[in-house]
């Protein structure tokens, strides 16, 4: 966990090692069963990074009518709960132009109603939700930083580098059954380096 300025959002950073597509729809799984309602999720990721399997697990976790697949050409979709959950609104932001497209989806609704999960929507949507969950898919090469600026080598395996904002998540690594190190200035990715159980 790391601390923030008065009056800044607390933020949580977990780093996860995902060495298969398997282990990236199983954190997507387990992530679906965490998340309620009015849940913003954030996805970045370099084309191939996992973001739309990880969706897929997200959407398994929710129980949504699927398949999830990625919407790049409709640009949003809803998933509709077929267990009495909330539903999975999927919206990939990678053609809109800039966060005035974004605002022509009216997102408000959806941010009350169901889980909204955007992929390509870093520097688009943090605006949206004071408490999110921020997700970077990316090639492990040891090194979580590389990872979030997409800088990674793309011969390792893939890492996720999940980063909660705000109390919602400040539980994250518990909630994920990993390993995390609460020591001031320390990240969980410096002391440990987790795979799901």
């Amino acid at each position: 966990m790391t601390g923030s300025a008065a009056g800044s959002p607390e933020v949580v950073e977990v780093v996860v090692d995902l060495p298969t597509a398997d282990a990236t729809t199983d954190l997507g799984r387990l992530c679906g069963r965490l998340v309620r309602a009015g849940d913003l999720l954030v996805l970045s990721g370099d084309l191939g990074a996992g973001k739309t399997t990880l969706t897929k697990g997200l959407g398994e976790g929710l129980g949504v009518r699927g398949p999830v697949t990625s919407p790049t050409f409709v640009v949003a979709r809803l998933h509709p709960s077929t267990v009495g959950g909330p539903p999975l609104v999927h919206v990939d932001a990678y053609r809109l132009g800039g966060a005035l497209e974004l605002d022509d989806l009216d997102l408000g609704t959806e941010l009350e109603e169901a889980v909204v999960v955007v992929e390509w929507g870093s520097g688009l949507v943090e605006h949206l939700a004071e408490q999110r969950l921020e997700v970077a898919l990316g090639r492990d090469d040891g090194d979580a930083d590389a990872v979030l600026a997409g800088t990674a080598d793309v011969d390792e395996a893939r890492r996720a580098v999940l980063r909660g904002t705000g109390p919602r998540w400040s539980g994250l690594a518990a909630d994920l059954g990993v390993a995390s190190d609460d020591a001031p200035g320390r990240r969980p990715h410096e002391t440990d380096r987790n795979r799901l159980p």
